[in-house]
């Protein structure tokens, strides 16, 4: 068994700081790098991306919301064609700093808010995708499990990595509970690696009522800004590891 552990970092922006980033990098395999919308600035960007290089950790593009202030979680009314604008000016700040670095972008991961309404509607997930596909067809596309951003980007002839989320909590749909409910974002570190360890072995997690549901999963997501994070990265990897997953880059090992 093989699974992708991403974390989504270089959330930070000038003087302000976000993220556990250099300490929670030598545990993960795939880097999810802010480009400057939600969150990150160009120097933030080279130095997170700097750091993902001497870790050998795939690196890769997070587009959001243009949303500083509400950090792309507040969900914004956007058109087919603004979605596409809006992913491929991402895409391509990241892309002409990786050139400068001799840094192969290796996979694509919306965030925040513009994640989780690809997830339920249909055209904005073929939106994203197909901006992806314009700019590269080699980037993985990493889209919640068994959500329709999965089927918009295999549609978008992109291979994609179906993620899920050891520490949120699950509505009985397979949606991410959202953040303002209570016990969206789950603290006990032992449950964490033990929802993520099962979603892996056993392609299940618990939902928020209690229900079971099925998830195959080829990526699974630590954030980076949850308190704890530091510690929480390596005791996932190594519970994974314990439970004879390997851990690795999604689409391969990272050049």
């Amino acid at each position: 068994m093989r699974v992708d552990l991403n974390c989504d970092m270089g959330e930070s922006f000038g003087r302000w700081e976000l993220g556990a980033d250099a300490e929670v990098m030598p545990h993960i395999s795939s880097a999810n790098i802010a480009c400057g919308a939600h969150a990150g600035d160009p120097a933030v960007m080279r130095r997170t991306m700097r750091l993902a290089a001497a870790h050998r950790v795939a690196c890769g593009a997070h587009p959001g919301f243009a949303d500083l202030a509400g950090f792309g979680r507040r969900e914004i009314p956007i058109t087919v064609d603004e979605a596409t604008d809006l992913v491929l000016w991402q895409l391509g700040a990241l892309a002409a700093i990786a050139r400068s670095e001799g840094v192969t972008l290796r996979h694509v991961k919306p965030h925040g808010a513009l994640y989780n309404m690809a997830a339920r509607e249909a055209a904005l997930g073929k939106a994203i995708a197909g901006a992806v596909a314009q700019f590269d067809r080699t980037l993985v596309f990493f889209g919640l499990a068994g959500s329709p951003m999965l089927d918009a980007g295999r549609a978008a002839g992109l291979t994609v990595a179906a993620e899920g989320f050891a520490d949120r909590a699950y509505e009985p749909d397979g949606s991410l509970t959202p953040r303002s409910v209570a016990g969206a974002v789950i603290q006990d570190l032992s449950l964490v690696v033990q929802r993520a360890v099962r979603m892996v072995t056993e392609s299940r997690v618990t939902a928020r009522d209690g229900s079971e549901i099925r998830l195959q999963v080829d990526t699974i997501c630590v954030h980076g800004d949850t308190p704890g994070a530091a510690s929480l990265a390596p005791a996932l990897r190594h519970g994974l590891e314990a439970a004879g997953v390997q851990v690795g880059p999604a689409g391969g090992p990272a050049e």
